[in-house]
């Protein structure tokens, strides 16, 4: 309160001195008062106006709320007066409707017992005339009558319960066995030659029809067995009539083959019939139904080859080659020998003219009629939805072992690899077994178009679990989701990843060979796993140069820990540098695990792939330090040296030297291009153009410019020599005594691009970036050292030449 206060009277003493500057101006002070005065009055009457106001409105809104609340009460006190009058009518009108309400349903009752009565008058006169009409065969007449008693039947469907319908309804069941022998006794004299004793008969047997249709459609023999669920008995009766008819077979000729033609008929028969089944079926059928009734198919073609395929007929022609070589043993005779081999050209003749017509008679058991697929190949159109059931499971199969997946190898397993893959392929095997048992068609194929699919799948998941980047606009315009970091664990998954994508690119191919074999031959040719080893391929690939990214962001760190010291001003050159030792850390950690873990070509394509990563990396972050002195210039090829060294030694770090030669060579060459960077760093002001256009031939007017930044020169200096360098232009001739000789580049393992839209665009921009920095001084250790030494010889002898200074100094 004190502080506001004083604000206040220092506002007021401010306004009064605004106001009143100057002893003269204090004449002013009474008009000024007395409109002050005016004011306050005019204020203290509104005010007070206001007030009474508030007043007056507060006393009127206690009166409007009382009216209010004095209506409601009105409004609620009718509408219950309302409420128990509307009670009072619907009592009222209650009482008066129950009388009517009586006097309806007696009606009902009555009118329903008359109409009961009546036809059940009806019915007792319809099944006495039936049964007359049944035992004179009076076929018109009583196919008349059985529409009229079972219309009248189905109104007494609620009444089974009273005795004089329950009987009615036997008497009428009784009646229509009757009609039903007779008919079968009339038609069995068919054929008999009563046709032409009895006129009538035929007459008789086209009235019979009209009861056959009025006739309940029990009466068609195996009417039942029309269903895809009742398939198992078609054949259990066609095996039964095989056994039981054998007696009455053997009074036909061998030669008919009977049983054998009966067989094929009922084939042909039972396909047709199938095959409509099939495709009459309004909604898809059930998958459980359609294989049982496929497998019980394929049982009963099986059995059927057995008895009557060329089994039988290969061992007759064994018996007889056997009983010919049993004669030859017993009689060695010319004429037995002559006929024998008469024979077996007359046959081979028959076989040769019988191939070449192209007709077989397939009328003699085992002639080359297949039974294998004659009844089965209708089910082939309607199996679409056991593949697609297939696919289902084995898609929600891989999104469980996916989800139970540990991303680790199995203890005690030496091929470090993920057990989920072996599980994929174990699955898969099992429906490839199941399917294979069944078709071997097109549904198989179809069923390894979903191998296909699911194998992708799982090259996707194996895909997304690889470590993957910051986001950020440089991730969007790189495309590789920015920095990559990979802890000890995201290295081993990502080995396991790379192991597992190997076995499954090799088991996918073993797979489609497998498939090739058992599939029909028309698609043999179309078995192929190409696809799905690319995505495994793309997935090794894409794994690998993530380890190389993950390990380049730990060198990030050890890099901007070299440009952040004071090259410019070292005092004295000594041991190598703290990043360095952070450099050897990083590999000496990660290398002997990878080594251990990846096989010796996916090692060696890591080698090669980690060189043309660093190598070029350390060239350009030398390009980043701010300012290099000679004795920081000396300091930094030490450490040069060192990493060199070190990464020379990563081979055998990993214990695996496969490749070590050519990984070697190309690291040597990488790091003696940022040696030769900085031996023109040291060379001395007068002699640095020719320098570096002797060690860095393929050097840019740009990169030297920044050069000339490093070694602190002034603007003014570099544009001088930066002038010079210019108009002698940026690379001397190769002088014709000089043999250069350019060493090639290392070859690396073949590998697919990825193929994955979210890596394929990164990965290229990344290698540009690296074969462009590659590139820049990948004839430093050779051509341009070359030129080099034929410069010093040159120079040789004279006493101050730029280059007897350079090594003078």
């Amino acid at each position: 309160m004190s502080v506001l206060r004083s604000m206040e009277k220092s506002s007021a003493l401010e306004y009064i001195n605004q106001m009143f500057p100057t002893e003269e101006s204090l004449s002013g002070v009474e008009p000024l008062m007395q409109k002050i005065h005016s004011e306050i009055r005019r204020v203290d009457a509104s005010i007070l106006a206001a007030v009474r106001q508030q007043s007056n409105s507060g006393t009127k809104a206690k009166e409007d709320l009382a009216a209010a609340t004095h209506a409601v009460e009105e409004l609620m006190h009718k509408i219950r007066e309302i409420k128990t009058k509307a009670e009072q009518s619907e009592t009222m009108v209650q009482e008066i409707c129950r009388d009517i309400k009586k006097l309806d349903f007696a009606k009902k009752h009555i009118t329903t017992t008359i109409t009961a009565l009546h036809r059940l008058t009806m019915l007792v006169s319809a099944v006495e005339q039936l049964q007359v009409m049944a035992s004179k065969r009076q076929y018109k007449e009583a196919a008349a009558q059985l529409e009229a008693v079972n219309q009248l039947c189905s109104h007494f469907e609620a009444y089974r319960d009273v005795p004089k319908i329950t009987e009615l309804r036997e008497k009428f069941k009784n009646i229509k066995q009757i009609l039903k022998s007779h008919v079968f006794s009339d038609f069995s004299s068919l054929g008999t030659g009563k046709e032409t004793e009895e006129t009538n008969l035929l007459q008789q047997l086209s009235e019979a029809c009209l009861v056959v249709d009025a006739l309940e459609p029990s009466i068609f023999e195996g009417a039942e067995l029309a269903k895809l669920d009742k398939t198992e008995r078609r054949y259990a009766w066609i095996k039964r009539r095989l056994r039981t008819n054998e007696e009455i077979w053997k009074i036909f000729p061998p030669t008919w083959h009977v049983p054998y033609l009966s067989c094929i008929q009922f084939c042909k028969l039972t396909r047709t019939q199938l095959v409509e089944i099939l495709d009459n079926l309004k909604e898809k059928p059930d998958v459980g139904t359609l294989l049982l009734a496929l497998q019980r198919t394929l049982e009963f073609e099986e059995e059927l080859e057995e008895k009557f395929g060329g089994n039988a007929h290969s061992k007759e022609i064994k018996g007889g080659a056997g009983e010919t070589e049993k004669g030859e043993s017993n009689s060695q005779s010319v004429s037995d020998i002559r006929k024998k081999y008469e024979k077996k050209l007359a046959a081979h003749q028959r076989n040769e003219n019988g191939e070449r017509d192209g007709h077989k008679d397939f009328s003699v058991p085992g002639a080359g009629f297949n039974f294998r697929g004659i009844i089965s190949s209708c089910f082939e159109p309607h199996l679409t939805v056991y593949v697609e059931l297939e696919e289902k499971t084995l898609m929600e199969n891989l999104e469980k072992l996916v989800q139970e997946e540990t991303w680790d190898a199995e203890e005690g397993s030496q091929t470090n690899i993920l057990s989920s893959s072996m599980q994929v392929f174990l699955i898969i095997r099992r429906s490839l077994k199941r399917c294979s048992a069944l078709t071997k068609n097109q549904t198989l194929f179809n069923l390894f178009k979903v191998f296909e699919k699911i194998l992708k799948a799982y090259a996707t998941k194996l895909f997304n679990r690889l470590p993957k980047g910051g986001t950020g606009l440089v991730a969007a315009a790189t495309g590789m989701d920015g920095q990559i970091k990979t802890s000890e664990r995201d290295e081993w998954v990502i080995c396991y990843i790379v192991n597992t994508a190997e076995y499954c690119q090799k088991t996918s191919g073993e797979l489609a060979e497998n498939i090739a074999k058992i599939i029909d031959p028309q698609f043999a040719d179309q078995v192929d796993m190409s696809e799905v080893q690319d995505e495994f391929k793309a997935v090794i690939v894409k794994a690998l140069v993530t380890l190389v990214l993950g390990l380049e962001t730990k060198f990030d760190a050890e890099m901007a820990a070299m440009t952040r010291v004071p090259w410019g001003t070292l005092e004295s050159v000594g041991d190598q540098s703290e990043y360095v030792n952070g450099i050897n850390t990083i590999l000496t950690t990660s290398v002997p695990v990878l080594g251990s873990l990846l096989s010796p070509i996916h090692f060696e394509f890591f080698l090669d792939k980690l060189a043309s990563s660093l190598g070029p990396h350390f060239y350009l972050n030398i390009f980043k330090c701010k300012q290099i002195s000679e004795t920081g210039a000396q300091q930094m090829l030490l450490d040069t040296q060192a990493v060199k060294t070190i990464l020379l030694e990563v081979p055998s770090l990993g214990r695996q030297t496969s490749g070590a030669a050519n990984y070697s060579k190309f690291v040597s060459r990488e790091m003696s291009k940022a040696e030769a960077l900085l031996k023109v760093i040291l060379s001395p002001v007068d002699s640095v153009a020719d320098t570096y256009r002797a060690l860095l031939p393929e050097g840019t007017p740009a990169e030297f410019q920044r050069i000339l930044e490093l070694k602190g020169l002034k603007k003014a200096d570099q544009q001088t020599i930066l002038d010079d360098f210019n108009k002698h232009g940026s690379t001397i001739k190769q002088p014709t005594s000089i043999v250069t000789v350019v060493e090639a580049a290392p070859s690396a393992p073949a590998a697919p691009t990825i193929t994955s839209p979210s890596s394929s665009g990164v990965i290229a921009s990344r290698e540009d970036v690296l074969t462009r920095a590659a590139a820049l001084g990948r004839g430093a250790a050779t051509t341009g050292f070359k030129r080099f030494l034929a410069l010093t010889e040159a120079a040789k002898d004279r006493k101050d030449g730029p280059f007897r200074k350079l090594f003078n100094a």
